[in-house]
């Protein structure tokens, strides 16, 4: 072994050693409120499938004959020989959708947030990010020239301190997740929005685990708060509630929307999104406004689970979404509580530091609307004999 790969292989053993060392399942079947693994078939509940759009027959048979009529790929950036008719329908359909001028597209949410904040912003200005922002946001404000600035989750407080000390910038961009994905809780958008407009500041909103399903009628966090036509900038994603396959976009002014176009690396340097992509997204945007059943079943999936961790004595985090963190606080108890729960046929995942942080160890639920009420049924019953088997609860 080269001394490479004896460092990295030292590092590889600290992984293990830390705990945080990450397996992939290896599913055979589809994605739903079940999957199959190594030929057992096991409850699904830590999927981003929130609407059950993943194997939906509208959406297959879109992506079918999207392949038929457009082909598998374009082998090429957008501005070379990339941009079919669908890229323009699609990008079309989410700005009515999001009542934004323009949408822009990318293969996903994580390359669209890699791809704004350079684009648009210099060393002149100034980006004010929520501290527990996705990874994603992390990085794409790193590659930016602009000063850096952090609140604390969720505190308006401090968030107006921090707009309160730069206002000389040229610009400053407020950034925050819509719903933050390790605790289930919204971004308060309309506060927000007014502290924003009093300190003439700019909002951004990555509404990943919000958009198709919050909000009265699908259009995400900004919906929910009322203010979605006070947001300058929305990113999100294709690939959880929209279908659950890829792309991301990002919804704005066509001033910004034309300015990434010319200027945004991961668009400019990235395959365009493959058609049976285009298509099928397009399909779920349609879905979404077509069965409103889907998401009002999936929220009082949520809300009847929430209700009753708590009532039998689990903390649980977040707000009224399907994201259910259930907080156990070690991350050997956490990682103990997933591998129970899988031997009574429950697919769910441990997180523990340095994806949240230390002595805030959870198991992570997160809802479909496919799962019917035997099924919430069985993962409480389960969740409870784990908890009572561990120590978690009283027995």
């Amino acid at each position: 072994m080269n001394r490479a790969n004896e460092i990295f292989a030292a590092e590889l053993d600290a992984i293990r050693q830390a705990g945080t060392w990450k397996t992939e399942r290896r599913i055979a079947s589809t994605q739903g409120s079940s999957v199959v693994v190594d030929g057992k078939t096991y409850l699904n509940f830590c999927s981003n499938n929130y609407l059950g759009l993943a194997n939906h027959p509208a959406i297959v048979a879109s992506a079918k004959a999207a392949l038929d009529t457009r082909g598998y790929g374009l082998s090429s950036v957008r501005f070379i020989c990339g941009t079919q008719d669908g890229h323009a329908e699609l990008e079309a359909a989410v700005s009515r959708f999001l009542g934004t001028a323009d949408t822009i597209l990318y293969g996903s949410c994580f390359d669209a947030n890699g791809g704004v904040f350079e684009a648009l912003l210099n060393d002149s200005d100034v980006i004010i990010s929520d501290e527990l922002n996705h990874a994603s946001i992390i990085d794409g404000v790193r590659l930016a020239k602009a000063q850096r600035r952090r609140y604390a989750h969720r505190d308006m407080g401090a968030l107006e301190r921090e707009l309160q000390a730069t206002q000389s910038s040229r610009l400053r961009l407020v950034v925050t997740d819509g719903v933050f994905s390790m605790d289930g809780d919204y971004a308060p958008l309309d506060d927000i929005v007014a502290l924003a407009r009093t300190y003439d500041a700019m909002v951004m909103v990555d509404d990943s685990h919000a958009t198709g399903f919050v909000g009265p009628s699908g259009r995400g966090t900004a919906e929910r708060f009322g203010v979605l036509a006070d947001i300058d900038i929305i990113t999100s994603t294709f690939g959880k509630a929209l279908g659950g396959a890829s792309g991301g976009f990002v919804s704005a002014s066509s001033e910004i929307i034309n300015l990434l176009r010319q200027r945004s690396r991961p668009y400019l340097f990235s395959n365009a999104l493959p058609p049976a992509v285009v298509a099928a997204s397009m399909t779920a945007l349609e879905l979404v406004d077509r069965d409103p059943g889907r998401p009002a079943q999936l929220m009082a999936n949520a809300l009847r689970l929430r209700h009753d961790l708590v009532a039998t004595g689990f903390t649980v985090a977040g707000h009224e979404h399907p994201i259910i963190p259930i907080m156990l606080g070690d991350a050997g108890v956490a990682s103990t509580f997933a591998e129970r729960l899988k031997e009574r046929g429950m697919f769910l995942v441990a997180f523990s530091y340095p994806v949240v942080p230390k002595g805030q160890a959870r198991i992570r639920l997160q809802l479909s609307a496919l799962h019917t009420s035997e099924e919430i049924d069985r993962v409480l019953a389960a969740i409870i004999d784990v908890g009572r088997e561990l120590g978690v609860l009283a027995s």
